[in-house]
């Protein structure tokens, strides 16, 4: 729900708004409005408990300001929640996780526009603790995931995909949805991107037919191929306990998927193969793509979802931040673009982050005017991570004094 409040912070009335952003204001709102388009901090803070820290330290500084919050993601883990937090419906889902187990995964429903995170089926955070499959963990629930989107009547579904577990090229996630990869006993391949290895033969003829009249929008902020030296197994894999043996078995299976894909869907096979995003999220992009998905930088997707430009029209400066704001960061990451955007509104933007790795020309360069890392504050690193919410407070404190001088 969308509520002008104070966030337990000071004195104020409750406006519903009703798109899903929460203001926080106060009687007298000196006619400074603030909004803040963070990402999480990882391993500490999600974006929604970032907005309401910063929000916090802002009114303790400056309690006449209004503050517009809208937690953003760039595709990966987080993303479903962002949007809830804009005021999508929570929609839930049984599916296969990436071993095999059931698993509850969520996605985000708003009329007819879905929002799927790939993550919540066949994310990393769906293993054991301490425990990797590169070889057979499988996308399948991911597509069981899409299913459940379409179930629901979604004609739009923006495909966020990130923090995934798997390797499999979209492969499990094809099968979920009608497809057959089948050995040369006629046999399913075994899940999983080492399964791929002995695929004889593929069969697309029982994909789902809704998915031809769905505008399917892959949202990921990494362009990288199917394989070779950029590609899923070779930059992704160890990440996911693949090792150097791994990633070769895994980038030979790929690459072999692809050539008895060309049999199946013809010379495009190849040509999404080598695309931007097809190795994104261990190649399930590339299984989107053959859905017939448009690849989008995750963040401009998100931020078009989350009615981010009106919101934008509205402020007078954009706090925006991740845990980490360095060099990944300006490719292609939920600061970069919050902060391109509104550069190109005119709009003044300050970064909040748990670490900062960039120099003040990086920043500018970006259109951040300053950073704030709470390694200003708390220079222990475990400290900062462990007292992520109140030392942020204190970061924020300090923007708005700064803003009431």
């Amino acid at each position: 729900m969308t509520a002008k409040v104070s966030s337990g912070y000071g004195h104020s009335g409750v406006n519903r708004r009703g798109d899903g952003r929460q203001v926080a204001e106060a009687s007298d709102h000196g006619g400074r409005h603030v909004l803040v388009a963070a990402d999480k901090f990882k391993g500490s803070l999600t974006a929604v408990e970032v907005a309401q820290r910063v929000t916090a330290g802002l009114r303790r500084a400056l309690p006449g300001v209004e503050v517009e919050t809208l937690p953003v993601a760039d595709g990966g883990d987080g993303t479903v929640a962002a949007a809830l937090a804009a005021g999508f419906e929570r929609r839930e889902a049984a599916v296969a996780g990436p071993l095999g187990h059931e698993v509850t995964a969520a996605f985000a429903l708003r009329g007819d526009t879905a929002v799927v995170e790939m993550a919540e089926a066949s994310g990393l955070q769906r293993l054991p603790r301490g425990v990797f499959a590169p070889l057979t963990a499988s996308t399948y629930g991911s597509g069981e995931l899409l299913r459940a989107a379409l179930d629901a009547g979604a004609r739009t579904i923006v495909f966020g995909v990130g923090g995934s577990a798997t390797t499999d090229g979209g492969a499990g996630m094809l099968t979920a949805l009608g497809a057959r990869f089948l050995d040369a006993d006629g046999e399913p391949v075994a899940p999983g991107g080492g399964g791929l290895a002995a695929l004889a033969r593929a069969d697309l003829t029982g994909l789902d037919a809704r998915l031809k009249d769905v505008d399917l929008i892959l949202a990921s902020d990494v362009d990288n191929p199917l394989t070779g030296p950029t590609g899923a197994p070779a930059v992704y894999g160890p990440q996911k306990g693949a090792s150097p043996d791994d990633v070769e078995d895994l980038d030979a299976a790929l690459t072999h998927f692809a050539k008895v894909l060309e049999t199946a869907f013809g010379p495009d096979a190849a040509t999404h193969a080598a695309a931007p995003g097809a190795g994104a999220a261990g190649g399930i992009g590339y299984g989107a793509l053959l859905l017939g998905a448009r690849f989008r930088p995750g963040i401009e997707v998100m931020l078009d979802v989350l009615g981010f430009a009106p919101a934008l029209a509205r402020a007078d400066l954009v706090i925006t931040g991740e845990g980490s704001l360095d060099a990944q960061t300006l490719h292609g990451k939920a600061p970069a673009g919050v902060a391109a955007a509104a550069r190109a509104a005119g709009k003044d933007v300050v970064a909040v982050c748990g670490r900062l790795a960039l120099t003040p020309q990086d920043l500018a360069g970006a259109g951040i005017r300053r950073a704030y890392p709470l390694t200003e504050v708390e220079p222990d690193v475990a400290l900062c991570i462990a007292q992520a919410g109140p030392i942020l407070e204190q970061v924020a404190e300090r923007i708005g004094r700064e803003l009431a001088a």
